[in-house]
């Protein structure tokens, strides 16, 4: 409970959500895996990858499409992570958030990709044991 309280924007009712959904860290293996479970994974579908061609099967030159996110996922956790990424928005993260709108990021995808680096530091400060150090973050914010 300690680790998670320590990320900004999750406090202890979060964390006792985090806690009672995802139960362990080591049910996920890498951090996608629980963007999926959280509802924060991306999904691409394709359609009619093969079609006939002078009648010879052929794969079409068409690329995925990008539908969104992942339909199948556990509501309780994404309301979470949302609501701790709006909270870093406004709050230690404001910086970083205001960064990504100005380079011309709409709103909602900044909110998404803050709360998919919660869920992200989430998983492996939990896995690792250790506790959020904002010093051991400023690299990925500069860049």
């Amino acid at each position: 409970m300690k680790i998670l309280v320590s990320v900004p924007g999750i406090g202890p009712v979060r964390a006792a959500v985090i806690l009672g959904f995802a139960s362990t860290p080591h049910r996920f293996r890498s951090k996608r895996q629980f963007w999926t479970y959280c509802g924060l994974g991306v999904v691409t579908e394709t359609s009619g990858e093969y079609t006939m061609v002078n009648g010879h099967l052929g794969r079409s030159k068409t690329r995925p499409l990008v539908r969104g996110l992942n339909r199948n996922y556990n509501r309780a956790l994404k309301r979470v992570f949302k609501s701790a990424a709006m909270t870093a928005a406004t709050g230690p993260w404001k910086t970083h958030f205001e960064e990504m709108v100005a380079d011309g990021r709409r709103e909602p995808l900044a909110l998404l990709t803050l709360a998919r680096k919660i869920a992200s530091i989430t998983l492996t400060l939990w896995k690792r044991g250790e506790r959020y150090d904002p010093k051991k973050l400023k690299i990925m914010h500069a860049a």
